[in-house]
């Protein structure tokens, strides 16, 4: 029964972030009531959810460029009134 529940808990979730899920628990890293007990499939799916966001942040982060430009660039200073003021770098 408890495998069916772990089934659903995983059923549309990307193989990467299932795998990086178990290891978590496998290691100890994840979010868990007691290590003495295996996770229930609400915490292995909550841990999957976990996996995918960081999985897709990862990915965000690395198409941004690096580093800002080098010459012509605008800074938007902002007053308390939170107004902004734009000024040449």
């Amino acid at each position: 029964m408890q495998l069916r529940g772990y089934l659903a808990a995983v059923q549309d979730a990307e193989l990467a972030d299932v795998q990086a899920a178990i290891q978590r628990f496998i290691r100890g890293e994840a979010k868990v009531d007691s290590a003495q007990f295996c996770p229930s499939s609400a915490q292995l799916s909550i841990e999957v959810r976990e996996r995918r966001l960081m999985r897709e942040l990862i990915a965000k982060r690395a198409s941004l460029p690096s580093s800002p430009p080098r010459s012509g660039g605008e800074v938007v200073r902002r007053g308390r009134d939170g107004a902004g003021e734009r000024r040449r770098q």
